[in-house]
């Protein structure tokens, strides 16, 4: 079961109550209402939308859609993006009476072979409309907001030299090159705060990606945190970026532009590799790292073979920890067991108890934004999906376009953050200042 280590609070910020599923729980302002839940015994979240089968954190990362609850009366928001507060009442969605005890849970098990809703009911025009009138009061995930918005959100503009998008390991070499060269510099990034893979990764941690998050505030960087990249349109005034933040857009106008998006976390398939208590690793190593929170006691980490080094540091520092680490290849998984949460897994060998299995695979890179503004893309099996094509120097096909870190390959946090470095370097030159 999920526990805080001793010796964290410090770095967790201010102690707050906040309300998940009807129960008070201790959390701190420095964390997501995800990590506080998992810490709390919050093991469910909400029901899938067809077969409400049980659904939970993944990622912590955002990119996922395991998390999505009702905060303070608004639908669908990624609980580990959402800062806790004091007195937030989150609550889970698509389930009744709740995401723990779901009735309609049963769909699941009456359709164990699958359901095609295409055809349910046909046969009969009056069951066919009782159906539909049933599946529109199923269907769908949450409900509207309690208040509808009454004002629209402000619109920022921005006209600089250098946009950065993607606040992780290259994202930030790279920006703080680049305002250190005395190039105004914007740095768009999704997370509640900068440092991504940084904070996942046992051997460089939190302090690592505090540090670097300062130089770059240092050297001058505008730092846009919680701010998600929503599209490039670049049909307009030669390029534009919208990005979305909590209270407010911008549009983003830059003589150069370096994407550092990173890559995401991918679950591996193996049956019943949706049930809550399958995590991906990078996921069980942010908690570590940045939240202090070890997410099992007894954890099984099944992995691929291209991120062994990565599994290898991860299993000593949760064994560090004081969990039961047992790694276990792709080839040998046959799928978990659980009711609701999983509490063994099946392997060639045998059945294996566990409270977590932790997926250790190759991330995909983050190429729908570089593809957006016209940037070739390849399909990379080693790369963990399509990559941007880049030269030697980190420039992309698209005009004024550079790339940078996991988005053109998997490198890893401190091979990231190099490549970052060394792509600003280029940057600096073309815009004249190297």
């Amino acid at each position: 079961m999920a526990r805080r280590l001793p010796g964290h609070d410090a770095v967790r910020g201010e102690a707050v109550e906040v309300r998940i599923a009807g129960s008070s729980v201790r959390a701190y302002g420095d964390e997501s209402i995800a990590a506080a839940a998992l810490a709390s015994g919050t093991r469910v979240l909400s029901r899938s939308l067809k077969y409400h089968r049980p659904r939970t954190f993944f990622c912590f990362e955002g990119h996922c859609s395991g998390c999505l609850v009702r905060l303070g009366g608004v639908p669908n928001l990624r609980a580990c993006q959402a800062p806790c507060s004091a007195g937030a009442e989150v609550e889970g969605q698509n389930a009744f009476p709740s995401a723990e005890i779901d009735l309609l849970g049963a769909v699941d098990f009456l359709f164990s072979r699958g359901m095609d809703h295409h055809t349910l009911m046909t046969s009969s025009s009056m069951l066919n409309k009782l159906a539909n009138k049933v599946v529109r009061q199923l269907s769908g995930l949450g409900k509207l907001p309690d208040v509808a918005a009454t004002e629209l959100p402000d619109v920022q503009r921005f006209d600089i030299d250098v946009c950065v998008i993607g606040g992780g390991p290259a994202g930030l070499a790279a920006a703080t090159a680049t305002a250190g060269a005395r190039l105004s510099t914007v740095l768009v990034d999704d997370q509640l705060r900068p440092g991504g893979s940084l904070r996942a990764d046992p051997r460089l941690g939190r302090s690592v990606a505090e540090t670097r998050w300062g130089h770059a505030a240092q050297s001058g960087v505008t730092v846009l945190s919680r701010s998600t990249a929503i599209g490039f349109f670049p049909e307009d005034d030669g390029g534009v970026l919208a990005v979305a933040a909590p209270e407010r857009l911008y549009r983003i106008y830059a003589k150069q532009w370096i994407w550092a998006t990173g890559g995401y976390v991918v679950n591996l398939p193996f049956p019943d590799n949706d049930r809550p208590g399958v995590i991906a690793a990078r996921a069980v190593g942010r908690l570590l790292v940045d939240h202090g929170i070890l997410a099992g006691d007894k954890i099984c980490i099944v992995e691929s073979p291209a991120c062994s080094d990565d599994v290898a540091a991860l299993a000593n520092a949760l064994s560090v920890a004081g969990a039961d680490v047992t790694r276990i290849p792709l080839a040998e998984m046959m799928g978990t067991r659980g009711r609701g949460w999983t509490t063994a897994i099946d392997t060639k060998r045998g059945k294996l108890d566990c409270d977590l299995v932790a997926v250790a695979a190759c991330p995909a890179p983050a190429s729908e934004g570089p593809r957006q503004q016209g940037c070739t893309v390849t399909l990379d099996e080693a790369a963990g999906g399509f990559r941007v094509v880049v030269d030697e120097h980190g420039r992309t096909s698209a005009p004024n376009a550079w790339a940078c870190g996991d988005v053109t390959g998997y490198r890893g946090p401190a091979g990231a953050g190099e490549d970052g470095a060394r792509v600003a370097a280029h940057v600096i030159a073309a815009a004249g200042r190297g």
